[in-house]
């Protein structure tokens, strides 16, 4: 890519691509750069995920979203934010990767890479991070993590009819797993580190889940945590330190994911003591210039930050630009 332009979006989710509207509806030229495809996270969601709110609360750029029932589903988000990309004529780049940002004298260089490995460079005057958190898993960091045998996400139950599955963790994504391998056909085990299931399981699934456990359809070990991963096998080890082996076919690590801004090391931007950065209320960060909206600074709050409030960070951060850029060219005439 060549020449200057106003803003570089780094994420072409929801939010990002809410901020890709406003900076178009505002006269400013910009690009998305999305390291996967167009809302690569909900992509990525369970097959048959469906949404915790209702379709207004996801909506960008007045685009209203038409479903046939009261919350949308995967399907139908992908539909929606695919039309809504394809009849803004949004500016996105998918398939690059942004591999550093660093500060230039009219305002940050941003190094991607293309899919095919090509490099390149952008400059643009400010940046906008809206890169979510879906893609950075937590790792338990225990012994077969990495096998084939396990994977920290969850498509759908089909394959694994018959099969021994553990599901480690206790949030929405670990519920909504458990419950529909089990009703998949799968004999489906949750290994949770709490005494209890999370306090933020999805209301219409807590209820559903915890009869499962006490009928003993699904079985469940708290106060446990999982310490290797084998290829038939899981090792546990409860509170008191006593341990047990589970048989299982295949494991789902379901620990949460958190903010991954590594590309953005060479800025050192500053922190707050539970991992957020620090942001104005406009959501600009401790580097000038560079603004970061949706859970992407938010890594020790992410279960506070959604589509829902991300989309209205990336309206604030748009205009602070606007107000910035308009005030920077009076000031060169």
């Amino acid at each position: 890519m060549s020449g200057l332009i106003d803003v570089a979006i780094v994420g072409a989710g929801p939010v990002g691509l809410a901020a890709a509207i406003a900076c178009k509806r505002a006269g400013l030229s910009y690009v998305v750069l999305e390291k996967g495809c167009v809302v690569n996270a909900i992509f990525e969601y369970p097959t048959y995920m469906t949404f915790f709110t209702t379709a207004p609360e996801l909506e960008i750029g007045n685009h209203p979203m038409v479903t046939g029932h009261d919350k949308p589903d995967r399907r139908d988000a992908l539909m929606y934010y695919r039309l809504v990309t394809q009849r803004e004529e949004l500016n996105v780049e998918q398939y690059t990767t942004v591999t550093d940002v660093h500060a230039a004298p009219a305002g940050f260089t941003l190094e991607i890479e293309a899919r095919d490995g090509t490099p390149g460079v952008v400059e643009a005057r400010r940046v906008i991070v809206a890169t979510g958190y879906y893609d950075n898993p937590l790792h338990l960091g225990i012994p077969g993590e990495d096998g084939d045998n396990v994977s920290h996400y969850y498509t759908e139950a089909h394959p694994f009819m018959g099969l021994n599955v553990t599901v480690i963790g206790a949030g929405n994504s670990a519920a909504d797993a458990a419950l529909d391998l089990w009703r998949g056909g799968a004999k489906v085990t949750m290994v949770v580190r709490a005494p209890e299931l999370k306090s933020t399981i999805k209301y219409w699934v807590r209820p559903d889940l915890e009869n499962r456990i006490k009928e003993g359809s699904i079985a469940a070990h708290f106060n446990s945590r999982v310490t290797e991963i084998l290829p038939d096998l899981t090792r546990i080890e409860r509170a008191d330190g006593s341990t047990f082996e589970l048989p299982t076919h295949f494991t789902f690590a379901l620990t949460g994911y958190r903010p991954d801004l590594s590309f953005l090391n060479g800025l050192n931007l500053a922190q707050q003591s539970d991992a957020c950065l620090v942001l104005s209320e406009a959501y600009e960060s401790s580097t000038p210039g560079l603004f970061v909206v949706g859970s992407a600074g938010f890594a020790g709050k992410t279960n506070q930050v959604f589509i829902e409030n991300g989309r209205h960070h990336a309206l604030a951060a748009v205009a602070e630009i606007g107000r910035q850029l308009e005030g920077a060219a009076l000031a060169t005439r």
